[in-house]
This record gives C-alpha cells, structure tokens and sequence, in this order.
C-alpha cells in the first residue's frame, strides 16, 4: 500500500457540511428524469484517494419521483480509520416540485436530523438548529436534480438556507470511475460552498467537483 509522504489532515465535520453532503435541459428547469434502472452511484474521491461511494435510488410515485440516499466516507491514515461519515436521505418531488426531505447524518459520531415539507406558504424545515420558514420554490441542494437550481437552496444535512449563487457553464468531458468520459454541461455553486456538478445529454448527473473548508478537493465519479 503506497504511504503518502506527508498524509493530509482528515476532512473536518463543517467542510463536509459546506458540500452539501444530497444537463442538456431547457432554462425552465424540468425536473431530471430518473436514470436507466433507477440507480445513480459514484465512488468519492479525497484528493485523489477514493474515500466512499454515494449511492441514489429512483422510483415513480404519484406522478412524481422519489429518491433514497446511501452515502459513505472514511478517511485513513494507513490502516486507520480516522474520518468516518454517513449520511441517507428520502426525498420527494411532485409535478415539477420539490415536496419533502427528511435526512439523518452521522459526521464522525456527531448525529443531525433534517427533516423538510413544502406547504402552501413555502418551505417549512427542521434542522438542529431549529425550525426555519423558507420562501415558496425553496429546495435541496442534493445535486442529483438542476431544477432545484432555480429557487433557494438549503442545506440538507444542516437545514440552513444557503447563500450561494448557481450559474449553468458550457459543455466539457468528466470523467468516470472507470476511466471513459462523457459529455456533459457544467452548474457552478458559488458562495458558502464551491462546487461543480455535470449532468450529461440525458440529464443525469454524472460527476462532482467540490473544495473542502480544509483546502482538499472532493471528487465524485460515476460506476
């Protein structure tokens, strides 16, 4: 096993939670279809090392689309694990909208709860911090869909609005686990966090490039 010379410090709790550790489309934002199978996954790479895998799930349900989310990371130094992360996730969109998340997160033994409900009066969600009201059109930054882009954005392990900017870029190749690559349009997320996500033609995500509060460089590649 290669021993990096000067091994870096493990991601810190607060740079994971800036992450938000949750496309060819026209600019109204049309919620992205689920992908073939019904399942997304990526391996999750630190700084090169891979570190986790992110895991979704899809399903149609009352004319709208549900998701589960698995995601694991552990940071080692050598042998030993040193960061330990979990995070899942259920989350439902209806006729274009965002409905509901609820979210429990395990950030090396620090346990939250999130859970959030579109009402007729906006967003209403519950986090540690407590319970926030948020405006109509407000939803998760879970990365999987663009059309959440187009209104706020909240922070799924933490339930605070964020303040960022989201901008759509050109289109670029990312590359996969395996190695190939794939066309896909660049979305930058600029503010509290810095992170770029690609969506290929089909409007699936396909790749994940995020800086850590620690300076270190989150990376997801599709399997």
């Amino acid at each position: 096993m290669r021993r990096p010379a000067s091994p870096a410090a493990p991601p810190t709790r607060r740079s994971l939670m800036a992450a938000g550790l949750g496309l060819a489309l026209p600019p109204s934002l049309a919620v992205a279809a689920p992908p073939a199978g019904g399942r997304l996954a990526f391996a999750v790479f630190r700084n090169g090392d891979r570190v986790g895998e992110h895991l979704m799930r899809f399903s149609r349900s009352g004319g709208g689309v549900d998701v589960s989310t698995e995601a694991e990371i552990i940071v080692k130094l050598g042998p030993v694990p040193v960061f330990r992360y979990t995070h899942t996730a259920t989350e439902r969109w209806r006729d274009g909208d965002f409905a509901a998340l609820s979210t429990q997160t395990n950030s090396n033994g620090k346990r939250e709860r999130v859970s959030a409900e579109a009402t007729g009066a906006g967003v209403r969600i519950e986090g540690p911090g407590g319970q926030v009201n948020a405006p109509a059109g407000t939803a998760p930054l879970t990365h999987w869909n663009t059309a959440a882009f187009d209104g706020p954005l909240f922070n799924p392990q933490l339930g605070k609005l964020l303040k960022v900017s989201v901008s759509r870029g050109g289109r670029e190749r990312v590359q996969t686990a395996a190695g190939a690559t794939v066309a896909a349009t660049r979305w930058s997320v600029r503010g509290e966090a810095e992170i770029d996500n690609w969506y290929d033609e089909g409007g699936v995500w396909a790749g994940l490039r995020g800086r850590l509060e620690d300076g270190s460089t989150l990376l997801y590649r599709r399997l």
